[in-house]
C-alpha cells in the first residue's frame, strides 16, 4: 500500500455494480484508518418552474438510490491512502481528468485532498 507506483500499473475490472461496490468495500477494509463518508446533494433543482415534470416525484429516497453506470453513487465512502479514480474532468490543463489516477491525502469535510499518480 505504501508503494504508490504498484497503483500506476494495475487495476481491478468487475463487470457489474454490485460485485464493485462489494470489491470497493473489501478493499477500503485493507487499508488502515478513520473510514469518512461523503454525500451527493438529494434534492432536485426547483429552477424549472415551468417544467411537466413533477419535482415532487423525486423524493431524496428515489434521488439516492440511483445506481447505474455513469453516475456516482449516493454515498462516497474513502480513507487515508485510498487509491481513486476521476470519474469527470475537472481540470484538464491540470490533468485532472476522466481516468486519472489518484491516492487520498486529506479528507477535509467539503474537500478531498489527493496526489496524482498518473
Amino acid at each position: 500500500m505504501k508503494d504508490y507506483k504498484f497503483f500506476e500499473e494495475r487495476c481491478i475490472l468487475y463487470p457489474t455494480l454490485e460485485s464493485v461496490e462489494m470489491m470497493n468495500d473489501f478493499m477500503l477494509s485493507l487499508i488502515p484508518g478513520e473510514l469518512k463518508e461523503y454525500f451527493s446533494s438529494d434534492t432536485a433543482c426547483r429552477s424549472d418552474a415551468d417544467s411537466e415534470i413533477h419535482s415532487e416525484w423525486f423524493t431524496s429516497e428515489f434521488l439516492n438510490d440511483i445506481k447505474c453506470y455513469g453516475i456516482p453513487n449516493h454515498k462516497l465512502s474513502l480513507k487515508k491512502g485510498a487509491p481513486t479514480m476521476l470519474l469527470r474532468n475537472i481540470d484538464q490543463s491540470a490533468v485532472l481528468c476522466n481516468g486519472t489516477r489518484l491516492i487520498v491525502n486529506d479528507l477535509l469535510p467539503n474537500v478531498i485532498g489527493a496526489t496524482v499518480l498518473t
